[in-house]
């Protein structure tokens, strides 16, 4: 495996030479060292980590800090792998200012070499400001997480044609104002097939089919340890949740039955040392 440093140049080449990108979020140092000692190419330091690590029902009530904690965490253990870094609920839809200043923290204080933000055509604006102030930005439209109240719900975008073209402009109106790729979430796999085939930049489909440049997945989803409800479009490679109930059952009753710790697992002293000495 090549150890070198995964660069956003790197991303953007993939849409030539058509070796498709892989991507998995990650929320701290023991897991994201898990995925850079594989062949993945983006870790990202998604907004999920609300609903996955703290428990809310929603991405909303994620803040810079937290973004910052975590990214920190992550990169911490990344040293190959691109580490990009999800912009939360109202850090950048304020105005251009503040979406500059929370994408410069997500960089300097919590050590991202990109930021992922939501939303097409009305953001813009915001991508180009961050962009132009030397800052990578990572697009994503179609389903947006934190426009949750108003889509209704975590529901599949761009089911007609009018739906469709925005998703579709909002994907080149990112591209134009200087995104390197585009993640494309819960939208029919023709519609992204054809943005993909539209694009001179990369799209990675969570939800979108196979015919994106590249794929990600919520990294609790696909090794089978959310306990809550997992998308129709998340496949479990494994069932992790599982094996970890069971081990700690076995830990459990080796505990009460006195067989753990056992002499492996148990120091000892040289023979004599702890007894008083009688002068």
């Amino acid at each position: 495996m090549d150890n070198k440093p995964i660069t956003v140049p790197d991303i953007a080449e993939r849409k030539n030479s058509r070796k498709k990108i892989t991507a998995l979020t990650a929320y701290d140092y023991s897991f994201s060292k898990l995925l850079d000692a594989t062949e993945i190419d983006i870790i990202l330091v998604g907004d999920s980590v609300g609903m996955v690590s703290l428990g809310y029902e929603n991405t909303l009530a994620v803040t810079v800090e937290n973004m910052i904690d975590h990214t920190r965490a992550v990169k911490r253990g990344a040293r190959r792998a691109l580490v990009v870094g999800d912009m939360p609920f109202m850090s950048y839809q304020v105005s251009v200012e503040q979406a500059v200043t929370n994408a410069g923290r997500l960089v300097q204080e919590g050590g991202a070499s990109a930021v992922k933000l939501e939303g097409g055509t009305r953001m813009a604006d915001r991508v180009r400001a961050i962009v132009q102030a030397g800052i990578p930005v990572m697009g994503h439209v179609g389903l947006t997480p934190q426009s949750v109240h108003q889509f209704g719900g975590y529901k599949m975008q761009g089911k007609n044609y009018l739906d469709s073209r925005q998703i579709k402009q909002d994907a080149c109106d990112l591209q134009n104002a200087g995104s390197f790729a585009v993640v494309m979430e819960s939208i029919p796999s023709e519609l992204a097939e054809e943005i993909t085939a539209e694009l001179k930049i990369p799209t990675i489909g969570i939800g979108a089919g196979p015919k994106c440049d590249g794929q990600i997945l919520v990294l609790h989803d696909m090794l089978g340890l959310n306990q809550d409800a997992v998308p129709k479009f998340a496949k479990q490679y494994a069932q992790l949740a599982d094996n970890m109930k069971q081990a700690v059952a076995e830990y459990i009753h080796e505990v009460r039955s006195e067989t753990f710790p056992g002499q492996a697992h148990t120091h000892q002293s040289r023979r004599g040392v702890l007894k008083q000495v009688n002068d």
